[in-house]
């Protein structure tokens, strides 16, 4: 395959539509970054609730373990310490269970950010810049091979719109098949230009 083509303004488009299509996925996984810094932020009344109840739970704790020290009403005191104790843990599961939330939302968007712009260039650029390699490449072959120039002059007959022929010859099928050079060499640049070849000398 040929990547790009030899006519120099075709490759130019093709380089600059290539750069194009690199700077657009750069710029897609920078604004993705963004978005998942920004929506990360939204984590943080989940990292305070969590703080707040591990913090709570642990007064509460040390509470506890103090009353519980304390001669006859020790433990009657102490329970409804420890059960408060367990309500600041459901406020750190509850913390927690919000900050997995926001992450995964966060990567989702990160995620959906870069897919649409890849995808884009998957389903336009990639596949007419593939088709162009194959084609290019193929012709190429030919050209290296040494092939006469009558498969691409019959193929530009084909391909070709006829405002095209007509600048070529008021008969280029006739003028093919009566083998005049000049008319087959100039039916063959048009297409092995059409692929970005450039032609061989008339010799």
């Amino acid at each position: 395959m040929r990547p790009y083509a030899r006519t120099p303004w075709r490759a130019l488009r093709q380089v600059v539509a290539d750069v194009l299509a690199v700077v657009l996925v750069y710029v897609a996984v920078r604004v993705a970054n963004a978005v998942y810094d920004a929506t990360l932020r939204l984590a943080e009344p989940g990292r305070r609730l969590a703080q707040t109840g591990t913090d709570l739970g642990e007064n509460l704790r040390q509470a506890a373990d103090r009353v519980g020290r304390l001669p006859l009403v020790g433990d009657e005191v102490r329970g409804p310490l420890d059960r408060a104790g367990q309500a600041a843990a459901s406020l750190v599961r509850v913390g927690e269970e919000q900050q997995a939330a926001v992450g995964h939302l966060a990567t989702l968007l990160a995620v959906l950010v870069v897919a649409f712009p890849v995808l884009v260039l998957l389903v336009t650029w990639l596949p007419l810049r593939l088709r162009f390699a194959r084609r290019a490449g193929a012709a190429q072959r030919f050209l290296d091979s040494g092939a006469d120039l009558d498969l691409f002059a019959l193929r530009a007959m084909a391909h070709q719109p006829l405002h095209m022929l007509a600048r070529v010859s008021d008969d280029p099928a006739g003028a093919w098949r009566r083998g005049d050079a000049p008319v087959v060499h100039e039916l063959a640049v048009l297409e092995l230009r059409s692929v970005g070849l450039k032609p061989p000398r008339l010799g």
